[in-house]
């Protein structure tokens, strides 16, 4: 299974789904949509009792469900109970809610939306670009931050062929990278951003992210001359190409008198004028 993580929005309620490339379907925290359609204090007990009921009632939705380890609200891999599109669909008539139909829609339109950007991979630019549009993001960090889409899947795709994990694997090398060029590991980093489970890219001023972007396409480029083997080589690359940039990092502040890392995050992005966000 090929999975890719996502957190989608219905209402103002966040929805947890693991994307099977292989099957080409959604799986849905099933916690999350109780949590979305009820209002319950403690979702996760709504769930177990539910569940504990269906299975008693010989309901084969739930017999069917499977687990899968998605990020918890504190940050860590913790197993969760998860379901298909159809699945949730069923499971819904379960949960008494005036939520229920809208919920549907939803679903079947993120549904919908994956698929079509399968077949046609610009529609899922065209809805980034949307995105971060109406985020208030300017035209020059939009195109950045596209690039910075490009050379990570480059570095992901080259750590794939040398046997690099995901997961953990591609953390580390990720954390790695990131304090060799900031002077900061992505926790410290996104701490001193003051952000917790929000993308630190989508957070970084154009400089950050040229930086972060060069550091990753520099990494790349060391691993494909040199071509590691083992998790320790790929460490050490990761390292050098963190350091490189670093060294870059630390001559352009010398002439701009002023640190490039900064406790900037979207908020404070957004608000500022085209021409600064650089500085």
């Amino acid at each position: 299974m090929t999975n890719q993580n996502a957190l989608k929005l219905f209402e103002d309620k966040k929805v947890r789904a693991v994307w099977d490339s292989e099957q080409e379907k959604w799986y849905v925290a099933i916690v999350d949509v109780v949590a979305a359609l009820t209002d319950s204090p403690n979702p996760q007990v709504y769930w177990r009792v539910l569940k504990k009921r269906l299975l008693a009632e010989g309901n084969q939705t739930v017999t069917n469900c499977n687990g899968l380890k998605m990020e918890a609200p504190d940050g860590k891999m913790r197993l969760t109970d998860v379901a298909d599109v159809e699945q949730i669909f069923r499971l819904i008539q379960s949960i008494p809610s005036p939520k229920a139909e809208p919920f549907k829609l939803w679903l079947a339109e993120v549904a919908r939306e994956r698929l079509d950007e399968i077949e046609d991979p610009e529609l899922g630019i065209d809805r980034m670009l949307e995105y971060y549009h109406r985020k208030g993001y300017s035209n020059n960090w939009i195109n950045q931050r596209l690039k910075s889409i490009e050379v990570r899947k480059e570095l992901t795709d080259e750590w794939e062929q040398r046997g690099v994990k995901k997961g953990q694997e591609y953390a580390s090398l990720t954390d790695i990278i990131t304090h060799g060029w900031s002077g900061l590991t992505t926790k410290q980093y996104k701490h001193y951003k003051g952000l917790k489970k929000e993308s630190l890219r989508d957070n970084m001023t154009n400089l950050e992210l040229a930086l972060n972007t060069l550091a990753e396409a520099t990494t790349t480029e060391i691993s494909k001359e040199h071509k590691p083997k083992t998790l320790a080589e790929n460490r050490r690359v990761a390292a050098r190409g963190g350091s490189i940039v670093g060294n870059t990092r630390k001559e352009i502040e010398a002439n701009l008198g002023k640190s490039i890392v900064t406790p900037l995050n979207a908020k404070k992005i957004e608000t500022l004028p085209e021409s600064n966000h650089e500085k």
